[in-house]
C-alpha cells in the first residue's frame, strides 16, 4: 500500500507571523518618514530664508538619486535585511541627535542640509532592501498579497504620520517631531531581528548567477545586474512599464494637482478631497489584491490597468467639480495601484534570488529617485501650456508603459506563481 504525502496548505501572508512582523517594522518605518519630513520642512522654514527652505527639502534627493542602484549591490552582497536593520538603525540616531541638537540651539540651514544629505543616502540603501525581503520571509504564493498589504501600509502610514508630524510640531516644535520619528525608525528594529529569513531557490538559480553574487567588486555587481535585467525576458520590459507609468503618473498627481486646484478655484480643501480620493481608490485595490491573494494573468490584467488609469489622468484635468475631480481621482487610485501592485509582484517573482536587491533597487530608483526631476518639467509645462494639455501628454505617457505591456507576448501572458 503506498501512502501520498499531503502538503500542508500555504499560510496566507495576512497570517503569518514572520509576515506580520516585516509589516510591523515596514509601517513604522514609514510613519518616522512622514514625521521627519513633517519636521524637516518646518524646521527649514524656521530658518527664516526661502531659498535655504528649497534647498534643504530637495537635498534628500540628490544623494538617494546617485546611491539607489548601490543600494541594491549592497542589498545583494550582506543580505537585504542586514541592510534594513543598519539603515533604520542609521535613522533612529541621526534624527535622535537631530532632536537633541534643536533643544539646544535653533536650526541653521548648514545643520539641516548635513542632515538631509545624509537621511537621504541611508534612504537610498534602505529603499532597494526593504523591497527585496518579502520573497524571503514567505513563499511565492504569497507575494502578490504582500505587496497588497505593503501597499496598505504605505497609504496607512501616510494618513497617520503627517497628522502625528503636525500634532509633534505644534506641541513641542521640530525638535519634538525628529524625536518621535526617531524612536518610530528604532521600534522597527526588535521586529526586523526576530524575522525568520530563508533561503531563496529559484528556477533560474544557476552557477552563472552564483558566480555574479561573488563578483571582486561592487561595480562589476552593478554591471551584471543591469546586464541581466536588460537580457531578462520578463524584467526588462517591466522595468520599461515602470518608467513609463511613473513619468506619467507622478507629476500630473503630485505637482500637476496643486497647480490644477489654484486654476480651478478648488483651494487647499478641494485639492484635500481629490487626493482622499485617490488614497480611497489605491487602498482600495491593496485591500482587494492583500484579501484576493492572487490575480490570474496578472501581466494582462497590470496592462490594461495602467492603460485605463491613464485615460482618468487625462479626465481629471477636464472635469468641472470637485466631487467629479475626486471620483476620477479614486478611479485612478483604484486602477493605478491595483497595477502598480502586481507589477511589484512580478518583478519579485521573476528575478533570480541573486539579482533581487539589484532588480529592487532599479525599480526604486525609477519612482523614488529619477521621476521627481520631472518636477520642474511639469510645472513649466503647465506654465506655458496649461493644465488640460499636459495632463494629455502626462496620460499618453503612462499609457504607453500600458500599451507595451499588452504588445509584448511575454509581460501580456506573465503569471504570478499559484
Amino acid at each position: 500500500m503506498t501512502v501520498t504525502a499531503v502538503q500542508a496548505p500555504e499560510r496566507p501572508a495576512h497570517r503569518d507571523p514572520n509576515v506580520l512582523r516585516w509589516l510591523g517594522a515596514y509601517t513604522a518605518s514609514m510613519i518616522g518618514d512622514s514625521v521627519y519630513f513633517m519636521a524637516l520642512a518646518w524646521a527649514a522654514a524656521r530658518t527664516g530664508s526661502a531659498s535655504g527652505t528649497g534647498l534643504v527639502l530637495a537635498a534628500g534627493s540628490i544623494p538617494r538619486a546617485l546611491l539607489m542602484l548601490g543600494g541594491g549591490v549592497l542589498a545583494d552582497r550582506l543580505g537585504p535585511r542586514r541592510v534594513v536593520i543598519g539603515s533604520d538603525a542609521a535613522r533612529a540616531v541621526l534624527v535622535l541627535a537631530l532632536a537633541a541638537i534643536l533643544v539646544l540651539t535653533a536650526p541653521t540651514v548648514g545643520v539641516l542640509l548635513v542632515v538631509a544629505l545624509l537621511f537621504g543616502a541611508v534612504d537610498a540603501l534602505f529603499l532597494p532592501a526593504v523591497g527585496a525581503l518579502p520573497p524571503r520571509i514567505s513563499t511565492p504564493g504569497q507575494l502578490a498579497r504582500i505587496q497588497g498589504l505593503r501597499a496598505l501600509a504605505a497609504r496607512g502610514s501616510s494618513i497617520i504620520g503627517a497628522p502625528m508630524g503636525g500634532v509633534a510640531v505644534a506641541t513641542g516644535g521640530p525638535s519634538l517631531a525628529f524625536a518621535a520619528a526617531g524612536v518610530l525608525f528604532a521600534l522597527s528594529l526588535p521586529l526586523l531581528l526576530s524575522l525568520r529569513i530563508s533561503p531563496l531557490p529559484g528556477p533560474e538559480t544557476s552557477g552563472e548567477a552564483a558566480a555574479a553574487a561573488k563578483a571582486p567588486n561592487a561595480w562589476h555587481d552593478l554591471v551584471g545586474g543591469l546586464r541581466y535585467i536588460r537580457s531578462h525576458r520578463l524584467l526588462g520590459p517591466l522595468m520599461l512599464v515602470i518608467a513609463l507609468s511613473e513619468l506619467g503618473f507622478v507629476g500630473p498627481l503630485n505637482l500637476g494637482l496643486i497647480l490644477l486646484s489654484e486654476q480651478r478655484g478648488w483651494g487647499a480643501s478641494g485639492m484635500g478631497w481629490i487626493v482622499a480620493g485617490f488614497a480611497g481608490g489605491a487602498a482600495g485595490s491593496a485591500l482587494l489584491l492583500a484579501v484576493r491573494g492572487r490575480v490570474p494573468r496578472a501581466g494582462l490584467v497590470m496592462s490594461v490597468m495602467a492603460l485605463v488609469g491613464a485615460v482618468g489622468i487625462a479626465a481629471l484635468a477636464q472635469v468641472p467639480t470637485v466631487a467629479l475631480a475626486a471620483a476620477v481621482a479614486a478611479f485612478v487610485g483604484l486602477t493605478a495601484g491595483l497595477a502598480g501592485a502586481l507589477c511589484g509582484a512580478l518583478v519579485q517573482t521573476a528575478a533570480d534570488p541573486a539579482y533581487l536587491g539589484r532588480v529592487t533597487s532599479v525599480s526604486t530608483f525609477f519612482t523614488y529617485a529619477l521621476i521627481p526631476l520631472s518636477y520642474p518639467v511639469t510645472g513649466a509645462a503647465i506654465a506655458l501650456w496649461g493644465t488640460g494639455p499636459v495632463y494629455a501628454v502626462s496620460a499618453a505617457v503612462c499609457g504607453t508603459g500600458g500599451a507595451t505591456g499588452l504588445a509584448l507576448t511575454a509581460l501580456r501572458r506573465a503569471e504570478l506563481p499559484r
